[in-house]
């Protein structure tokens, strides 16, 4: 009876970790972009800590935003949208709490992708798409936002060519197959496989162009009240975020030196995305190693949407933004 009674305690024991692992909904788009969420999964950084995320996979960020505020979801890992501002803007309650990828000099992320047919016709910079029908997923989008600054930055305005919304990614690559639209702008690893397929041609990188704080992480007000469980998401993501940079990002002499677990990294980028590894080693976008967002670019973001009217005011920072669980974190798990 001993014996059975002390095999009792130990199975307890045992048992006590796998009950205390807390389900947590990620929204994400199987894009080179979400390369950290994926890793903390594969690697169980996120089990680590006693999160077991379930990964709800979108065709665009604008419907994640609205998922979070909905409570369908939990956290939100995708880009900063005009939709997300305006559903905080309305009064719910959604907290940008970390870096998920920056259109940044140097590492592709989102590509301005020409059709081969007008890359022919001599179409060789941002200047040129004057007059030209220009796909991005959804108006208020991240590439709405990319294309708009990037024709400004050049002399011209959105009003100089003809948005095409397509609403989803894959609809875009396709609209540019059939020569609906002359560009797209659409991330990795789809302009690998439009250069790959023969029919698209990389007009620029959008970060050699524009760089932008463009992709967060954020909470829903569940998550946000809920402490303990939010912190843990945060160190799991610091962690596979670490291990990310050191693997696909750190440079030397401007050019990026594959740290040891390179390869594995494109690996588990290419199982979750379904590209090609050869697409994928294309490039992954830059972050910040420990995940601190850009804030002040935030506020930028939101004064433009204003001016051209996807929002009739600017949020305060301080009722968007809460960096709390990224310092926790990365305190917790050592700097």
């Amino acid at each position: 009876m001993l014996r059975v009674l002390m095999l009792a305690v130990v199975l307890l024991v045992l048992d006590g970790p796998a009950q205390a692992v807390e389900r947590v909904r990620v929204g994400v788009l199987k894009l080179s972009s979400s390369a950290p969420v994926f890793v903390g999964v594969e690697k169980g950084f996120f089990q680590e800590q006693g999160v077991d995320p379930e990964l709800v996979f979108f065709q665009a960020a604008a419907p994640i935003a609205t998922a979070v505020a909905a409570g369908q979801i939990d956290v939100g890992a995708t880009g900063l949208t005009a939709a997300l501002y305006n559903i905080v803007l309305g009064g719910e309650r959604i907290w940008i709490v970390a870096d998920k990828g920056r259109e940044w000099p140097g590492y592709p992320l989102t590509a301005i992708v020409v059709h081969k047919d007008v890359w022919d016709a001599g179409v060789r910079g941002v200047r040129d798409l004057k007059g030209r029908r220009i796909g991005v997923t959804q108006l208020g989008s991240t590439f709405h936002y990319q294309i708009g600054n990037a024709l400004e930055k050049d002399g011209l305005s959105l009003n100089d060519v003809k948005i095409a919304p397509l609403q989803a990614l894959t609809a875009a690559l396709e609209a540019l197959r059939g020569k609906h639209v002359d560009a797209i702008l659409i991330p990795q690893p789809f302009p690998g496989i439009a250069e790959a397929q023969g029919f698209g041609k990389v007009l620029a990188w959008a970060g050699d162009v524009f760089p932008w704080q463009c992709c967060v992480v954020f909470y829903g007000k569940k998550l946000a009240a809920e402490r303990e469980r939010a912190l843990a998401f945060m160190k799991g993501y610091v962690e596979a975020s670490r291990y990310y940079h050191d693997a696909v990002l750190r440079q030397k002499d401007g050019r990026i030196q594959p740290g040891a677990n390179h390869d594995e990294v494109i690996a588990i980028t290419a199982k979750y995305t379904g590209a090609a590894p050869d697409v994928i080693r294309v490039g992954f976008p830059y972050q910040d190693r420990n995940e601190r967002p850009l804030t002040e670019d935030i506020e930028k973001q939101m004064t433009w949407w204003v001016r051209h009217g996807f929002m009739k005011a600017a949020i305060p920072l301080r009722e968007i933004v809460d960096t709390s669980f990224v310092e926790a974190a990365i305190k917790a798990v050592g700097e």
